[in-house]
């Protein structure tokens, strides 16, 4: 101690370290105030954060009797993996039949195009009876014709006796046979008429099911082809796999159990697709915009490891407006309540493969809002 200090009273040597205090603490103060202004308030937190991934459900596609499970819960799997196998005894009849059906669709539409040719030629056997019966008709009418202009002189001559009765009765017989013989030949012209008609009727109806189509391309046939395939899809379908790679998880469904179409038999957890859903206060995010750094920690882990990530999003409504019995803010006993808005975090896929998370895990999050990336 100085001797000017020694001299001083005990007041004013207070006084002097009251100063010295008060002008730290102002100094603390200040620097505290520019590390705020400068540095920390652009940064927001929360641990009220969680690891979550969009879990893949494995449903089967077809129904049946469950023969094999060949995976467990918490066993990795690749995407493609067998999982589940499915009796394939019912869909292997059904592709059979399916194959069957195809099959005779096809010699149907085989029998169409053939009938198509047979349909023309008696539509021009028909078209020779037709003028085979015309050609009658007319010879038919001129021996009516004829018959008629005979008996007509021979009955004007049997008045002066110069026809006798037998040779008049003959021209009367001959004229009935000829007048028969016109009917007739009309009926045979109207029947060759009706008959080319039902010719051309039954052909424009076998052309109606193989117009604008080849054999391959015709309705029937790709009716039965698509029933074909999805008997085929089916068969395959008895084979469940993995449609991700990740973690077995939830695994419900056993040995012999019969299962139908869209029921849950386990979960297939992709830990390599893990993202963060951190739920801020609302009045943090005045600031906060897709594509932010962001630091992370899990509990699982502690301080020592930390995660990057980059804001993707926000959720299109806070926690409460999506709970199971929403807040009813309009009655009368209300208190206002800060909200929290989760927002989903990207993560580094390298560092969750270096430090694996499961779904779930508290993590603390850090978005710096002075930068994109």
């Amino acid at each position: 101690m100085s001797e000017n200090t020694l001299q001083l009273s005990p007041t004013s040597r207070r006084k002097t370290l009251l100063g010295a205090l008060a002008g730290g603490v102002g100094l603390v103060a200040v620097a505290s105030g520019a590390y705020w202004f400068f540095y920390g308030a652009h940064f927001v937190s929360t641990d009220n954060a969680y690891a979550a991934v969009e879990v893949a459900q494995v449903t089967p596609s077809v129904g049946g009797t469950i023969s094999e499970v060949l995976v467990t819960d918490t066993q990795a799997v690749k995407q493609g993996d067998i999982l589940v196998r499915i009796d394939p005894t019912d869909a292997t009849l059904a592709l059979a039949q399916a194959e069957a059906d195809l099959a005779r669709a096809v010699r149907r539409v085989k029998g169409f195009v053939a009938n198509d040719g047979s349909l023309a030629a008696q539509i021009a056997a028909r078209e020779a009876d037709e003028k085979r019966a015309a050609a009658a008709l007319s010879a038919a009418e001129a021996d009516f014709e004829r018959a008629r202009i005979d008996l007509d002189r021979r009955q004007a001559l049997a008045a002066s006796g110069s026809v006798s009765g037998d040779e008049l009765t003959r021209a009367t017989n001959a004229f009935a046979a000829a007048q028969a013989n016109l009917d007739a030949s009309r009926a045979v012209a109207a029947q060759a008429k009706a008959n080319r008609s039902t010719a051309l009727s039954s052909r424009e109806a076998n052309a109606v099911l193989i117009a604008n189509a080849t054999e391959e391309t015709n309705p029937e046939v790709t009716l039965a082809r698509a029933r074909r395939d999805q008997a085929a899809v089916d068969l395959e379908r008895t084979v469940v796999r993995a449609p991700v790679d990740g973690i077995v998880a939830k695994r419900t469904v056993q040995l012999g159990q019969r299962v139908q179409a869209g029921m849950p038999l386990l979960a297939v957890v992709p830990v390599q697709e893990m993202h963060v859903d951190a739920n801020f206060k609302e009045v943090q995010l005045e600031n906060v915009h897709p594509g932010q750094p962001v630091k992370l920690h899990a509990d699982l882990y502690g301080g020592g490891v930390t995660y990057h990530g980059i804001v993707e999003g926000f959720s299109g409504g806070s926690g409460a407006a999506f709970s199971a019995i929403p807040a009813q803010n309009a009655t009368g006993n209300w208190i206002k309540v800060v909200q929290r808005l989760p927002v989903r975090i990207k993560l580094d896929p390298g560092e969750i493969a270096t430090h694996p998370l499961k779904v779930g895990l508290s993590m603390t999050a850090e978005i710096d809002t002075r930068k994109l990336n």
